[in-house]
C-alpha cells in the first residue's frame, strides 16, 4: 500500500477588537482563544522532524496579535510577540495567505477583494518576513472561480477548495477528485486546487481520536494507486476541543500529539506533509471546475451562502456594500482623473477604505442578524470620509 500524506489546515481569525471586548467582558473565553493560540506551537515543537501544520491567520488578528499595547495589555497570558515568532518556523509551519478582514470573497464587491488581499500581504508579509505566499486560504472557504486571474497575479501557487465543490472535467475516480492536487482555469489564467475532505474535517472539528481517523483514511484511500493527500481544514481557535485547556481533552493532546508518535514509531502509513512540498513530488492531475460556494457550518451546507444571506437584513447590508464601495472606488477614480496633488484627499479616502473593508467581515453576516448592524456602522464611517474627500474634489 501506498503512504498517506496528511495536511492539516487551522484557519485562525478573530475581528477586529473581539479580543480586547472578550477580555473586558468575557473574560475567560477570551483568555481561552489566546490559550488555544499558543498551544499550537507548544504543541508540536518537540515534533520539529516531522509536525507539518498550515496556518491561515486573518489580517484582523495579526493586527492584534502584532498591537503593542495588546501584547503589553496580555502578556501575563501570552506573549505574543514570541507566538508570532515561533509561527514563523518554516520547518513546521506553513502559513497560507488570506483576506485581510475575513470577508465571504464571492458576495463583496470584485474591486474590493484585490484591496483584501493587498493589505494581507502587507502585514503578513512583514511579520512573517517573506515576500512569497505559496498558499491561498479563502475566508470561510467561500471560493468562486473568478478569483483565479487576481490569485495567480499575487503569486499564489494553489488555493485550498472544499470537496463539496469539486467537479472533474478530465475523467476521474471518487478517490482521484477527493486525493490528488488539480488545476482549474479561468479567465486565461491556472492555478492548482487542493481539495479539503469535508467529512473527515468534521471529525476534526468535533473532536477525534488518531486510531478511528487512521482506519478512516486507509479506507478512503484503499483504491489509490498514488500516493493519496488528505487535506483536513477546521478553525483553529474556535469550539471547546481545540480551546480546551486539558491536554487530555483538546485536539493536541488526544489526536495529533498520538498521530506523531505513530509516525516517529514508523508503524504507520500516514505522514504529515506540507501541500507545497507534496505537489513538488506528486505533481497535480486533470482539469477540474469548482463551483461557487463555501465550507459548511453548524447550520448550512454553504452551496447557497445563507448562513451569511439568509435575512433580509443581511442582503440589505450587502448591497449597502455594493453602494458605497461603488462611491469609494468612484472617487478614487475621480481623484486620478483631475490630477489631485492634495493629501488630504487621498487620506480621507484611504480611510473610507478601511472602513468599507471592516464592514465587509465575514462574522457580520455570519449570526444571522445580531452583528448586521456593526456592518453598518463601518458603512456609516465610511460614507463621512467619502463625503470630506469629495467636498475637496470640487
Amino acid at each position: 500500500m501506498n503512504s498517506m500524506y496528511h495536511a492539516l489546515i487551522l484557519n485562525l481569525h478573530q475581528p477586529s477588537g473581539n479580543l480586547e471586548i472578550l477580555l473586558n467582558e468575557k473574560n475567560w473565553e477570551g483568555r481561552e482563544i489566546l490559550f488555544a493560540l499558543d498551544r499550537i506551537p507548544r504543541s508540536v515543537w518537540d515534533f520539529a522532524d516531522i509536525a507539518r501544520v498550515h496556518l491561515s491567520l486573518s489580517g484582523t488578528l495579526l493586527e492584534t496579535l502584532s498591537n503593542p499595547d495588546f501584547q503589553h495589555h496580555v502578556y501575563g497570558i501570552v506573549d505574543c510577540g514570541s507566538l508570532l515568532w515561533h509561527f514563523q518556523n518554516r520547518q513546521i509551519f506553513e502559513i497560507l495567505g488570506t483576506a485581510y478582514y475575513h470577508p465571504v470573497m464571492p458576495l463583496i464587491p470584485p474591486a474590493d477583494r484585490k484591496e483584501h488581499l493587498n493589505r494581507w500581504f502587507g502585514i503578513g508579509g512583514h511579520l512573517f518576513w517573506r515576500r512569497e505566499f505559496a498558499g491561498f486560504w479563502p475566508p470561510e472557504m467561500a471560493f468562486t472561480m473568478e478569483l483565479i486571474p487576481l490569485l495567480k497575479q499575487l503569486g499564489y501557487r494553489y488555493v485550498v477548495v472544499d470537496s463539496e465543490y469539486v467537479e472533474p472535467l478530465t475523467p476521474m475516480r471518487w478517490e482521484e477528485v477527493r486525493y490528488r492536487p488539480h488545476v482549474a482555469q479561468y479567465g486565461g489564467e491556472e492555478i492548482i486546487v487542493v481539495v479539503r475532505d469535508r467529512e473527515l474535517s468534521n471529525a476534526q472539528e468535533s473532536g477525534m481520536e488518531y486510531s478511528w481517523f487512521e482506519r478512516e483514511v486507509r479506507e478512503r484511500t484503499k483504491w489509490c494507486d498514488f500516493p493519496p493527500l488528505v487535506i483536513t481544514a477546521t478553525d483553529g481557535d474556535n469550539g471547546g476541543w481545540f480551546r480546551n485547556v486539558a491536554p487530555e481533552a483538546n485536539f493536541w493532546g488526544v489526536f495529533y500529539r498520538e498521530m506523531l508518535d505513530h509516525v516517529r514509531a514508523g508503524d504507520t502509513l500516514l505522514h504529515p506533509v506540507f501541500i507545497e512540498e507534496y505537489l513538488n513530488r506528486h505533481g497535480t492531475q486533470g482539469l477540474v471546475n469548482v463551483r461557487t460556494g463555501a465550507w459548511n457550518t453548524g447550520w448550512h451546507q454553504g452551496a447557497d451562502f445563507v448562513q451569511w444571506t439568509g435575512s433580509q437584513a443581511q442582503k440589505d447590508a450587502f448591497a449597502r456594500i455594493e453602494a458605497v464601495s461603488a462611491a469609494v472606488h468612484g472617487a478614487r477614480w475621480r481623484a486620478g482623473e483631475v490630477r489631485s496633488y492634495d493629501p488630504e484627499v487621498y487620506r480621507q479616502l484611504e480611510e473610507s477604505m478601511w472602513h468599507l473593508l471592516r464592514a465587509e467581515t465575514s462574522c457580520n453576516f455570519y449570526w444571522g442578524e445580531a452583528w448586521v448592524k456593526r456592518c453598518h456602522q463601518d458603512l456609516d464611517i465610511a460614507e463621512e470620509y467619502l463625503a470630506r474627500a469629495q467636498s475637496l474634489l470640487r
